[in-house]
């Protein structure tokens, strides 16, 4: 059972805040599917060809698309940790402790309850594969935080190493990467995203035999810099004049995720276990290269415009979703009751979330949605100046208008590229989300528990390797 002592307030082509009771998803609830999440790291909305994007090529993808129901204004964090924070706890990153994507800022705090918990203690089995990024210390391993199969590389990237705990295993590449599964080093042979995806398949393969439903997060670090893509599909855009070279790779390790969401896709068919199986394509912020299209939209990663949060999110499940746009206002928050609701699973006593279940939208996607209001803030303010960066990087939502800073509103609905500041002509709406934001705000404060923390003198992962192999 759940420990909780303190609570924070508040894919071959295929025919592939706050909970709200009064929101029924009808049969679907309690229907006990299997789960599949994938989420690449810092691939945008516009980097699938069917957003618009006349480059890329993401053939798969495209195909996902046009079999799901495709949330048009769904929201996450403009960084990483953020997003899978939110994601794990259906409620924002900061009432987790996570600011940052370092300094022992990304640490999700070990009072949350995670949606990987909740599903377990379900009866379900649970999975990651590829980038945790939400503590490398023992204490905030996956394996503790509700997942039975691990198999992860450290900190935010592969080969990547900051000052204190967060870091990868030392000398760490994109090709053959050493990754830690469920405690022990494994010397992988390929390419980073395809060995993520093969161990999710064949762990997938055991489930499915046991007869349990599953959850596989599936969480590539690609295409997060530095650029190194598969040969390949490298070779897709080395010749395109429009690219930098660092987008033609970025491209090229995109293309090869849409390979592998084709190949998983294809295989849950041959299976014959993808009518039972909710398969979610989404991403973990804006892109981080938007500069040749970014489907019309101003910013992106690390940013409060729209193109620092909206991304992709594909619900992709046949004979039970019926494709389609959904317009409602969704975000990374919802997916925690969502998962929790379609497992026939009790919310914990004592876990409040920020998100309200999607399963309304499942049923039907053009149901009525109320409004309401999503925060997103950059963080990564210096350090003990949390009170001071109130109105830095931050946003408020509702289904029509975007607050920036404080300073700036933008009719979404009339100027999506956010081009005109129309803040003098709303005042009661401004008024409204100004209120609101500043009680979010009082409501944070107090869960900001690792603003002053301190790291180890060595970083967890390089300590577990250097042991394990006698370094």
């Amino acid at each position: 059972m759940f420990n909780v002592r303190f609570v924070c307030t508040l894919f071959v082509c295929l025919a592939l805040s706050g909970l709200t009771p009064s929101l029924s998803g009808g049969e679907l609830a309690g229907s006990r599917p299997n789960i599949i999440f994938i989420m690449p790291d810092d691939q945008g909305y516009g980097e699938i060809a069917r957003h618009g994007n006349d480059i890329i090529q993401t053939p798969h993808l495209d195909r996902l698309h046009d079999l799901s129901l495709r949330f048009t204004d769904y929201h996450v964090s403009p960084t990483c940790s953020p997003t899978r924070s939110s994601l794990m706890s259906g409620k924002h990153e900061f009432k987790n402790g996570v600011t940052h994507t370092l300094f022992e800022r990304e640490r999700m705090a070990l009072s949350t309850v995670t949606i990987a918990q909740v599903l377990q203690e379900s009866g379900y089995s649970t999975g990651i594969f590829g980038k945790w990024h939400l503590g490398d210390e023992d204490e905030y391993q996956p394996e503790r935080r509700g997942f039975d199969e691990v198999f992860i590389h450290g900190g935010g990237g592969i080969g990547q190493t900051f000052p204190g705990s967060c870091g990868d295993a030392p000398n760490n590449h994109y090709f053959n990467p050493a990754i830690l599964h469920n405690g022990g080093f494994l010397r992988t042979n390929g390419y980073c995203t395809d060995v993520f995806f093969a161990q999710a398949t064949q762990w997938i393969d055991a489930q499915r035999k046991t007869g349990k439903p599953f959850f596989a997060y599936i969480t590539p670090n690609a295409p997060h810099d530095p650029f190194h893509s598969p040969q390949d599909k490298l070779k897709l855009y080395l010749d395109n004049p429009k690219l930098t070279a660092d987008e033609k790779a970025f491209y090229g390790m995109i293309s090869n995720i849409d390979d592998n969401v084709g190949r998983l896709l294809a295989q849950l068919a041959e299976w014959d276990i993808d009518k039972n199986t909710l398969f979610i394509f989404s991403t973990d912020n804006g892109s981080a290269l938007g500069r040749y299209y970014n489907a019309g939209m101003r910013g992106q990663k690390g940013g409060p415009y729209q193109g620092g949060t909206r991304v992709p999110m594909f619900a992709y499940w046949p004979g039970r979703l019926e494709p389609g746009d959904a317009k409602q206002l969704a975000a990374h928050i919802d997916m925690y009751p969502t998962f929790a609701e379609l497992a026939g699973a009790p919310i914990p006593e004592g876990v409040i979330l920020d998100g309200r279940s999607l399963l309304p939208i499942y049923r039907n996607k053009n149901v009525d949605w109320p409004d309401r209001f999503l925060f997103t803030h950059l963080g990564r303010w210096a350090r003990g100046k949390a009170s001071e960066a109130k109105y830095q990087q931050c946003a408020v939502r509702t289904a029509r208008f975007r607050l920036i800073n404080n300073v700036e509103l933008y009719d979404i609905l009339a100027d999506p590229g956010e081009q005109i500041n129309v803040i003098d002509r709303f005042p009661e709406e401004v008024a409204a989300m100004r209120a609101a934001y500043d009680q979010w705000w009082d409501e944070i404060l107090p869960c900001l528990v690792n603003e002053d923390a301190v790291g180890p003198v060595h970083n967890p992962f390089k300590v577990r390797f250097w042991k394990q192999f006698g370094l």
